[in-house]
């Protein structure tokens, strides 16, 4: 397998017109530079220092015209599982149709469960385990350029073309354990060379962190912390690393 992740080489085909970043707001769908195909593939998870094998992601995407699928399982030694999915409307910009996010423990047993209508503003489900458990049905705004799961390295991807003065701002939905929706923001950071089988690679450190106030705010203190992505430059640019928490439980990973 290739040295770069499977979270990483989404096939990218051909360049499109260059769009300027001025005048998006948070709640635009992103421009797209490169045109989305189909993958598929796995890579592995590991512990915060890189030094143990605890899972690994695998990933499809499969596109139909103007129409895109995206599915990411990450599947973990204990027989946990995070599972995102989401359909997208591709062309010159990412337009979120709708989705969905499982959470499942060691039995394979889902406890959180979460169906995202993006086009229907409506997010409906259930977290929790027997009486504990707590179903939802939210009407909430949901613009088309809501991003989760395996569409944030598509964001990441066609940074340049959306950011300005090195900041991109979108909205996303997040299981806490129940649906939270609040705009994200990420921001270039600092270049960085990494150790990689085969020698070191020159990458961009990318950090992904809300946008409102997390000391003060309990339910977003729980996913709070820096999220890193390290990207290769290139064309089109390639995720060399990913660090950051598996999801609002709060264990951290790294992926790369």
């Amino acid at each position: 397998m290739s040295s770069k992740p499977l979270l990483v080489v989404l096939a990218t085909v051909a360049t499109l017109a260059a769009h300027p970043a001025a005048g998006r707001d948070a709640v635009d769908p992103i421009r797209l530079t490169w045109v989305e195909g189909d993958v598929a593939g796995m890579t592995s998870i590991f512990s915060p220092d890189g030094k143990s094998t605890i899972g690994f992601v695998e990933y499809r995407q499969r596109r139909r015209g103007d129409m895109l699928e995206a599915v990411r399982i990450a599947r973990f030694s204990d027989g946990s599982s995070d599972e995102d999915r989401a359909t997208v409307r591709v062309g010159r910009t990412l337009q979120t149709l709708r989705g969905r996010s499982i959470i499942r423990n060691t039995k394979g047993v889902p406890t959180v469960d979460m169906t995202i209508d993006v086009a229907g503003g409506r997010i409906t489900g259930f977290s929790g385990l027997g009486d504990a458990r707590e179903p939802y049905d939210e009407r909430v705004e949901l613009p088309p350029g809501t991003y989760w799961g395996p569409l944030i390295f598509i964001v990441i991807k066609n940074f340049e073309q959306n950011a300005a003065d090195g900041r991109l701002v979108f909205r996303t939905v997040v299981c806490t354990p129940k649906p939270h929706v609040i705009d994200m923001e990420l921001l270039r950071q600092d270049q960085r060379s990494i150790n990689r089988r085969g020698g070191r690679i020159d990458t961009v450190h990318f950090v992904l962190r809300p946008t409102v106030n997390w000391l003060v705010d309990p339910i977003i203190r729980a996913f709070a912390p820096d999220t890193s992505f390290l990207v290769q430059p290139g064309a089109p640019p390639a995720l060399a690393r990913f660090e950051g928490l598996r999801n609002f439980a709060g264990q951290k990973i790294r992926i790369e």
